[in-house]
């Protein structure tokens, strides 16, 4: 059974893109992890494929950040964002 950790919340979802605004505000996050977002209508679990800060690719955010994330389903505000350990 993997583990989960609470990095964050979705701030923003950007419809015509599928993009997830989300504040980093317990823990940070990288390309290559996966998330699980979570909330009352949402179940996702995928890869992070791409990071933006300010509309620059990153590597790896840390936590007090504000991200961009692709995301491959409809994500709400308030959604908590998970890190999927193991």
């Amino acid at each position: 059974m993997a583990t989960e950790e609470k990095v964050g919340i979705v701030t923003d979802y950007f419809k015509k893109i599928g993009v997830a605004g989300i504040r980093l505000d317990a823990g940070p996050l990288a390309v290559g992890d996966t998330i699980r977002i979570r909330g009352h209508t949402t179940d996702l679990t995928q890869p992070v494929e791409s990071l933006q800060i300010e509309h620059r690719s990153v590597p790896r955010a840390e936590r007090g950040s504000e991200v961009a994330v692709k995301v491959r389903e409809r994500v709400r505000k308030h959604d908590e964002v998970l890190r999927v350990l193991g």
